[in-house]
């Protein structure tokens, strides 16, 4: 941990057990001369640790975007197959649609064979009745 440009905070220089031990005893001034020297690779160590956090922040950041995309991603997959189901659901009552008509159909079918038959039979009775009006006709005169 810097304090000034190239100073180390007593913390740093203790360890983390300074909180826990205040009263750890003091480096003497070549110990502090030499963690002074050693101030240019905590320098780096800082750089270091910057540019860790960097590509750390940079892989969040990244994890987030992919974890956003993979969430639309099943969004749209759990739409799709909404979708898909409703769809089942509309061709399964139009299919129901479609036979109940060709069931219509065939019953009308059947009851047009039938006004056929009975139009046959009134022909021959109409027909038949002429024949016998015309014969008491003749009876008649």
């Amino acid at each position: 941990m810097l304090c000034r440009a190239g100073e180390v905070s007593y913390s740093a220089r203790v360890g983390p057990w300074a909180l826990l031990y205040p009263a750890a005893p003091r480096r003497s001034s070549a110990k502090m001369a030499a963690a002074a020297a050693a101030g240019g690779a905590a320098d780096a160590q800082a750089r270091f640790g910057h540019s860790v956090k960097g590509l750390l922040t940079e892989k969040v950041t990244s994890c987030g975007t992919d974890v956003i995309a993979l969430t639309k991603q099943v969004l749209k997959g759990s739409r799709s197959a909404e979708l898909l189901g409703q769809a089942a659901r509309n061709m399964v009552m139009q299919e129901d649609a479609i036979l109940h008509s060709e069931d219509s159909l065939r019953k009308m079918a059947i009851i047009t064979t039938h006004l056929q038959y009975q139009q046959e039979a009134i022909q021959k009775n109409v027909e038949q009745s002429s024949n016998l009006q015309d014969q008491l006709n003749h009876l008649l005169k």
